[in-house]
């Protein structure tokens, strides 16, 4: 049974992040530099609400919003769903299906300990399966490898 915090060791605990006042455009060109589909939305170390892809394309392109003039904290969504390190895999994976969303920040305590998206979940379980597919086989084939 895999956790979270197995996830965040893999891949890093690093979350960029952005103020409610910052303009969506600013938003939008730090998920671009960085790759990435959703920032953290936080209000000194408390988080606010997360802005995705998602949230620009609903409440900014398709009402015709300027994104240098639209500050995050007017479209991010809040408040925010969040999972634990301690959460398991299918915890996350389920509120992700439930609330159909992609990212989930992660909290230790009060304190933001990471994000996962659904591309790092199936990542996860991919290996795990891989790991188990090689184990039968070893089985099967009676080497001892």
């Amino acid at each position: 049974m895999i956790h979270v915090y197995e996830v965040l060791d893999g891949k890093g605990t690093a979350v960029q992040t952005v103020a409610p006042g910052a303009s969506v455009l600013e938003a939008a060109r730090l998920m671009n530099t960085h790759r990435i589909g959703a920032v953290v939305v936080m209000e000194g170390d408390s988080v606010a609400g997360i802005l995705t892809e998602r949230d620009v394309m609903t409440k900014v392109v398709a009402e015709a919003k300027a994104p240098a003039h639209t500050t995050v904290g007017s479209v991010m969504t809040s408040p925010v769903l969040m999972c634990s390190p301690d959460s398991k895999l299918s915890e996350a994976r389920a509120i992700m299906r439930e609330r159909r969303v992609r990212h989930l920040p992660v909290a230790d305590g009060s304190k933001l300990a990471g994000i996962v998206s659904i591309g790092d979940l199936n990542l996860a379980d991919n290996a795990t399966l891989t790991e188990a597919i090689q184990q039968m086989e070893t089985y099967i084939s009676g080497d001892p490898m």
